[in-house]
Parts: structure tokens; C-alpha cells; sequence
């Protein structure tokens, strides 16, 4: 099949299920802003609200003045089974995930929709639900698109092995400053609060490690370090980045495509990451104990030094931010033996684009969805639950994402 098509039965090729949360509501712009780019033209699409109203929403937005609705609810299964049977992609914006996720992701599998999502929580990416013949496709925010098919794109760049990647991301903002919503902020400590589930869900999976290529990748000396080449401080980064990339590159393996990967963020100056330490010590200890959470839950502007708030960013914050994203490989060149000697070539790309959270996410989640409707003989073979860089690897998603500003780009090749 060339494309993915509607019918009497199926008459949406897109739902936004959780549209009017903080980041659906950007989702659901993005979405009105690309209609045009469906198979064969114009794709039929709808949103997912507690009632037949949306109007909060849509005031002042005539492109969202038409847009159907359907009514459903998380905690009621037979509106999930409903809404899936109506639409042929459903993009899933209620979070988080871990308390909200799995029984969408089971009305999907179960009524033949195919499901994307913009989870950026390692536990829940590392849960593989059973396939059902449909496409599962998660991690497709700026967690963790930008990081998994970064490196694709790098890879596909080196013209050798490329045996070992860093990255490292730094938000630039504007006068306004920048904040994150409450809604990651909670991902956020429930995450952290139930960091021991991971470990035993990557245990339970006893996955071997991937067998290693050319010399022993050097590793970083304590968790904090300066990077000259951002001329910041850095951290490892927490999110689900390094989780998703390691996925990729077990599923990639038989292409010989392992590259192990390490990523940061950069903190800034000295001031800021004494203050980012402290933070992180305190945050560290609070998530530990039910009263020290619901402290963080109720004040997350308090407790972030400002990063999160109840409110979210206001538009002109999220107008004066943007991210960079940069790739630095090495490997050995074509006709070099990796298992003679050091690294002979490096490389450097970069990914840049604008706000991360409420911007560039609706581009790369409502690009995902596009990119499978339009190009699904380029997809695996068989349905099944994916990571971004294993669904998308041989797709044009990289340069659709170019087409709406978020650029892929060679800096420095061998």
C-alpha cells in the first residue's frame, strides 16, 4: 500500500487524543497548520475532548472552528475503543504516561489504529506491550526524535564506522526567559521517584550488550565537567534520549549501525551550575518520600528555581526560545581496520530548531504522524512497537522536519 487511506468505517486519517492539555493544544495548531500535507492532499482529522465542546480552544482560531469532535475519556475503555476505531493515527498528548499511557496504547492494539506519542519517560519506553499489526511509534517529541534520528543522520554521514557519538543540547532564551509546563515537571518525579522499576524492567528484558567496535570508547570522569566545545557546563542528560538510542541501535544491529552514545546538556556558567547542583541534591532527596513529592507536585516554580510553573511558558517566551542540538563522532574511515589502532576521522552535525517542549514537539510528533501516513512501505515490515530511529530510518522524515524548521545539518565531516 502506497499510503494509508480512510473510509466509510475509518474517516480520520489523525485524532488528537488529549487536545486540550498544555501541549495538545500546540499539537492540535500544528496539526491545522499541515492539513494540506496528507496522502494525496488535504488528510480528515479530529480531536478528543471530555464533551462536544471546544470552544475555549478554537476562540479566535478559525481553522479550528470546523474541526470534528469526539468525545472519550482515559478512564473509560469503550470510548478509547470507539475513538480508535475511527481513525487510522492517533496522536496521544495525556500524560504522564506511566499513569495514562497503557490504556490507550491497548484500545490502539486492540481496534487496528496505530498509535504516536511523545513520551519522554525511560520506564515507560522501556515497557513493550504486545503488537497486534499495528505500529506503536513512541518518543516522537523532542524526546526523543531529534537525539534518535541524529544520530541516523550522522551515521549516514560518516563515510566508515562510526564507533562512538556524543551530544550535547543547549537551550538558548530570550529576554522573556523560558519556563517547562507542571505537566513534565511531574513526569519528572515520578520518574525519578520510581528510578528502581527501570533498572528492574531493563533486567527483566536481559538484553546482552551489543558487541563493541574499534577502541574502547572513553568515558567522563564524574557526572558534571566542562565541555569546551559548548564553552558550558555539562551534565549527563535524564531524559529518555539515551534509553531510546540504545533501543535503536539493538533493533539497527543486524546493519551494523551500533554507535555507543552518551548525551548532555549544557547548565551554562559557574553560577548557574552551582545553583543546578543544589537544585538537583534537593530535588534528589525530596522525590524519595511521599510528602517531599507532593511539596514538589504543588510548588514546581519554587522548587525549579523558575524552569516549570502551573502556567507553562507564555507565547512570547516560547517565540524567544530555541535549542541546538550537536553530534560529535569518531570512527574509522573506509579501508581502516577498527580493530587496528585508534579512531582515525570525526564528525560533527548539528540539529537546531525553535522552543522544544511546545513548539518544535507538535512539529516532530505531527511530522511522524505525516511521514506515516504518507510513506508506509518504508516502515519495518510487520507492526510492532518502535522507536522513532527504527520506524523512520528509511522515510524522508529528516526532511520534513528540514521543511519546518528544524534543520539537520553537516558541520564538520573526515
Amino acid at each position: 500500500m502506497a499510503t494509508l487511506t480512510t473510509s466509510s468505517k475509518r474517516p480520520y486519517h489523525i485524532i488528537v487524543f488529549g487536545a486540550t492539555g498544555f501541549t495538545g493544544q500546540f499539537v492540535v495548531e500544528e496539526v491545522a497548520r499541515t492539513c494540506n500535507e496528507g496522502p494525496g492532499g488535504t488528510f480528515q482529522w479530529a480531536v478528543i475532548h471530555l464533551s462536544l465542546t471546544f470552544h475555549h480552544l478554537s476562540a479566535g482560531k478559525p481553522e479550528l472552528k470546523c474541526v470534528e469532535v469526539i468525545v472519550a475519556d482515559v478512564a473509560e475503555p469503550e470510548s478509547l475503543a470507539i475513538m480508535c476505531k475511527q481513525g487510522i493515527i492517533v496522536l496521544n498528548c495525556v500524560g504522564p504516561y506511566r499513569f495514562y499511557g497503557e490504556p490507550v496504547v491497548k484500545a490502539c492494539i486492540e481496534n487496528g489504529a496505530h498509535c504516536i506519542d511523545i513520551c519522554g519517560e525511560p520506564q515507560v519506553v522501556n515497557v513493550i506491550p504486545q503488537e497486534n499489526g499495528v505500529y506503536i511509534i513512541g518518543s516522537c517529541g523532542f524526546d526523543s526524535i531529534p537525539a534518535d534520528m541524529g544520530i541516523r543522520y550522522t551515521q549516514d554521514h560518516f563515510k566508515g564506522t562510526l564507533t562512538a557519538v556524543e551530544s550535547f543540547l543547549t537551550i538558548n532564551t530570550g529576554p522573556e526567559g523560558g519556563c517547562g509546563h507542571d505537566a513534565t515537571w511531574q513526569s519528572a518525579i515520578f520518574g525519578f521517584a520510581d528510578s528502581a522499576s527501570l533498572r528492574r524492567i531493563r533486567r527483566k528484558f536481559g538484553h546482552k550488550p551489543l558487541p563493541a567496535v574499534g577502541a574502547r570508547v572513553k568515558k567522563r570522569w564524574g557526572a558534571l565537567f566542562f565541555s569546551k566545545k559548548i564553552e558550558q557546563y555539562v551534565i549527563p542528560f535524564m531524559g529518555s534520549d539515551p534509553s531510546v538510542v540504545r533501543r535503536t541501535q539493538r533493533y539497527m544491529h543486524e546493519e551494523h549501525k551500533h554507535s555507543p552514545y552518551m548525551a548532555y546538556v549544557g547548565i551554562g556558567g559557574l553560577s548557574t551550575m552551582l545553583k543546578t547542583l543544589f537544585a538537583g541534591v534537593v530535588f534528589w532527596f525530596m522525590v524519595k518520600f511521599s510528602l517531599g513529592r507532593g511539596l514538589l507536585t504543588e510548588f514546581p516554580e519554587f522548587f525549579s528555581f523558575g524552569l516549570f510553573s502551573k502556567t507553562g511558558p507564555t507565547r512570547k517566551q516560547m517565540d524567544g526560545t530555541s535549542f541546538c542540538l550537536r553530534f560529535m563522532g569518531e570512527g574509522y574511515t573506509n579501508g581502516q581496520d577498527p580493530s587496528q589502532g585508534k579512531p582515525n576521522a570525526t564528525i560533527s552535525t548539528e540539529i537546531t530548531g525553535p522552543e522544544p517542549g511546545y513548539i518544535a514537539t507538535p512539529i516532530t510528533m505531527v511530522q511522524a504522524a505525516i511521514t506515516l501516513l504518507n510513506e508506509p512501505h518504508c516502515l519495518p515490515n510487520k507492526g510492532g512497537v518502535y522507536t522513532p530511529g527504527s520506524a523512520f530510518a528509511r522515510t524522508t522524515l529528516i526532511d520534513r522536519l528540514n521543511k519546518h524548521g528544524i534543520q539537520f545539518s553537516l558541520k564538520k565531516g573526515q
